[in-house]
């Protein structure tokens, strides 16, 4: 756990250090055949269209008790199916009216962020019977925020909500309308929520366990501007960590774990686990060792995959990667990676390598441990958002920064090695559609080993398997 607290300017610049100002810090691109893994992709699973447009694919959970995934459109409606992609119905739609929330769903950027079933939802008769959590942003912005600028920027508001079941096989929600237990004030239409997760890895008894961490950008525009990712007075740019079920905060409406980094220190939020984040996008923890890996979007010159550590600060908006960010106009590359106190990338690339087209962003995250996939078996994957990329780097053996231990993983879904895009391209040509720009892709972990593939553009949900 202390790998990014370690690491020193080992990386291999591309550019001089000097002070040099620049948006393509890394001229050796990613190599386009070297270390590629080419693995069998099928469909899985399609999701309905809302209002004639493609499911806004954004996070996948496998519920293990009740052996069901559960996919969820940006929107609102969230979508259970079994092992087998069968049997595919509406859980819930967190958008009804019913429930009070009214989903912002405006832009590329807003929308149901993510959701979370607390470890016990299954099992009868267990404190968290029942519970799953929904990080969503929303325009009913009336009630007071417990983080934010407070002011009058107030594009919209993200909320935590805890959903209960009264039956947790239930084929569809049977419960009352969720409850709320934090509200953010989001001064900015992006950089809102990131992934909120249980820690996998955590059994009963294990002070991590039923502990939720909530990933939260730094409140959006371009560089963080009111600077907040640095400020520990404030929730933006942040991994919080709370416990659902405890009463202790603030609010009284969920819990602050004793073990947190800060709990204790004065002008200090306690919920926070780890800063200096801009968009944590996917978070992901490793079942061998327990790492938790976070997938950081840049701002205009370096994408990053980092180990975040109880209390650990990755840097943003003083470091973009491995480098002092300058600004819109890039990056210094004079002391790469001299801040002994800061936890860097152990992978990162640049938004102008060629492989990329012309816009990027690490999100989808999956630490591959379990042998379904042998040649994935080891890894850690991530996914380049707009173009559909899929890079991979040994959990075994992490690199020390840099692009140069990056290496692509390539589809093939009856037609030889594609990348991801060109797969939904294709997909767009059949239905009828144009073809698709981008991808907006997120990767999910499945049962047994299996990897899932989501996208905003052809409401299809594919599946990696041996």
């Amino acid at each position: 756990t202390s790998i990014g607290l370690t690491l020193t300017a080992a990386i291999v610049m591309s550019a001089p250090a000097s002070a040099q100002t620049t948006g393509d810090p890394y001229v050796e691109p990613i190599a386009r055949e070297e270390g590629v893994i080419t693995v069998q992709v099928s469909d899985f699973a399609r999701l309905p269209d809302v209002d004639g447009s493609a499911a806004r694919a954004m996070h996948l959970v496998v519920e293990p008790g009740t052996e069901r995934i559960f996919v969820v459109d940006m929107r609102g409606p969230l979508y259970a199916m079994s092992y087998d992609g069968s049997g595919l119905v509406e859980y819930v739609d967190v958008n009804e009216s019913a429930w009070g929330v009214s989903v912002e769903s405006g832009g590329r950027e807003r929308g149901l962020q993510s959701f979370a079933f607390h470890p016990d939802f299954a099992p009868e008769g267990a404190a968290g019977y029942g519970r799953f959590y929904i990080w969503s942003d929303t325009d009913r912005t009336a009630p007071t925020p417990d983080f934010g600028p407070r002011d009058d920027d107030d594009s919209h508001d993200t909320v935590l909500l805890e959903f209960t079941a009264r039956s947790a096989t239930a084929s569809t929600y049977d419960g009352a309308a969720p409850r709320e237990l934090l509200r953010v004030q989001q001064p900015f239409g992006n950089h809102n929520g990131g992934q909120i997760a249980f820690d996998p890895t955590a059994t009963r008894g294990d002070p991590d366990f039923g502990l939720l961490y909530v990933g939260n950008g730094d409140g959006g525009s371009g560089g963080d501007p009111q600077g907040m990712s640095q400020n520990l007075g404030s929730a933006f740019g942040k991994i919080l960590r709370i416990d659902p079920l405890g009463s202790d905060a603030a609010n009284g409406s969920y819990g602050i774990p004793a073990s947190n980094p800060f709990v204790g220190r004065s002008g200090v939020l306690p919920e926070i686990w780890a800063y200096g984040l801009r968009n944590p996008q996917r978070i992901a923890w490793d079942a061998n060792n327990r790492t938790l890996y976070v997938a950081d979007v840049g701002q205009n010159t370096v994408e990053e995959i980092s180990i975040a550590t109880s209390g650990a600060n990755l840097g943003w908006n003083t470091w973009e990667g491995s480098f002092l960010y300058v600004g819109r106009e890039g990056v210094s590359t004079a002391s790469p990676r001299s801040d002994a106190g800061l936890v860097y990338p152990v992978a990162e690339y640049d938004q102008d390598d060629p492989i990329l087209t012309g816009r990027a962003a690490a999100s989808g995250l999956v630490v591959q441990r379990g042998g379904a996939i042998p040649a994935l078996e080891g890894r850690v994957l991530w996914g380049d958002l707009p173009s559909g990329e899929i890079f991979h780097f040994s959990a075994d053996d992490p690199p020390s920064g840099g692009q140069a231990g990056v290496r692509r993983v390539l589809l093939d879904a009856g037609s030889g090695p594609s990348t991801f895009l060109e797969i939904v391209q294709a997909e767009n040509v059949r239905q009828g559609r144009d073809a698709a720009s981008r991808t907006d892709m997120k990767l999910g972990a499945g049962p047994e080993g299996s990897i899932f593939l989501l996208n905003k553009h052809d409401g299809v949900v594919r599946v990696i398997r041996p």
